[in-house]
Order: C-alpha cells, then structure tokens, then sequence
C-alpha cells in the first residue's frame, strides 16, 4: 500500500527575479559537480547522470538500504545521503524540481512500514520542498516505482541566472514499531542492483 505526501514551502526571497513562462532547456546548463555524504551513499558507491536535453537528472545508488527485524541493530533501521550539485545556469534563465520519481525494491511483513523522503533546497534560498512516501506491509517481496509531484508555482526556484548549489537530503527507513516480531527491508533492485531517484527539471525564463 503506498501513501503518498508532498509539500512545498512557497515564499521566495524578494531579491530573485521573478520567472515567467516555462521554457526548454537552456543550452550551457551543466552540473560541474556533485558531492555525496551519509550513511547510504558512501565513497564510489554512487553516480549521477543527466539527461540529452538538461531536464533530469538520475542519481543511482549501490549501498542505499535500509532494514528492521528482531535481530537487526537499530542502525540500520536508517540510510540517509546528502547529495550536493554544483550547477551552472545560463543568464535569464531558472529551474525548479517537478517530479521525483523513485525506483526500488521492498519487502514488508505485516504492519512493518518502509519511508523514503527527500528535501531539496537551493543554497542561499530560505525555501524548501519534501517529498515523502510511505509503503505498508505485507509484501513479500516486489519491485516499486512511484513519483512526488509538486507545483512549480509553490515550489523553490533557482536564483536566476545564476550559478547555484542544489542540496538534496534524502533518506529511507524501515520499522517495524507495530509488530516487533516482523522484518522489513527497502533496497536496491535485486535485478537492476540499483536504487534509482529521477529529479525531473522545470526550466523558466526570468523577467527583470
């Protein structure tokens, strides 16, 4: 059973240039670095890639994994991975986050849940977006896919034309509070040996 929540906290600082229409990717858009930290995403054990047109980019993880059960320690109830982009903008233009797709594999005894969040921000800007979604046992064992939407409009946007950093806090967790005698795990693919999360861009133009 998944249950899905999105939020978005919408107020954006009055420095930035407001945007105005959607627009296609803007050529010179470029990802000049990405760095990773946490518990799920350790040393060579992630990559990235962006796509031909500049409109998402797929972070794939190897070690990402999170597990609860009667003889599982509590510190792997927990992965988390922070994930830091270095990005160019072209002038004039900005971008948001659309969608965040989530690809995966679980499985849940009765009543053992299985949480997989991200937040994302843009440094310098006070605003924030999460998405969270919920999987509830039984499950014996299934790939998934799901996506969080949010409205562009109520989302954070990159400052405009400008060279930013985007930070995303992710994390997934497992537990099994509502019967401590069942197990759970959310994973990587058993098939595709990859945990894979799509941030889908929205580009805008900017107006002066």
């Amino acid at each position: 059973m998944f249950k899905f929540f999105a939020a978005a906290l919408a107020v954006l600082p009055l420095a930035l240039a407001a945007p105005t229409d959607s627009a296609p990717a803007p050529p010179g858009f470029n990802i000049t670095g990405l760095g990773l930290n946490g518990s799920g995403c350790p040393s060579g054990s992630s990559y990235y890639a962006l796509n031909n047109d500049n409109t998402a980019v797929t972070v794939t993880f190897s070690q990402y994994f999170a597990e609860a059960g009667p003889s599982v320690p509590i510190s792997s109830n927990r992965r988390n991975c922070q994930l830091t982009f270095n990005v160019h903008i072209p002038p004039g233009f900005t971008f948001g986050v659309a969608t965040i797709d989530y690809r995966g594999y679980y499985q849940l005894d009765d009543k053992v849940t299985a949480d997989q969040q991200a937040i994302y921000y843009f440094q310098g800007v006070l605003t924030q977006a999460t998405a969270h979604s919920t999987l509830t046992g039984p499950v014996d064992g299934d790939d998934y896919t799901y996506r969080d939407a949010f409205d562009l409009y109520s989302t954070n946007l990159a400052p405009c034309g400008k060279d930013t950093v985007l930070n995303i806090q992710s994390d997934v967790r497992v537990s099994n509070s509502k019967n401590t005698q069942g197990s759970g795990y959310i994973a990587t693919d058993s098939v595709d040996t990859a945990l894979s999360t799509t941030f889908n861009f929205q580009w805008l133009t900017c107006q002066k």
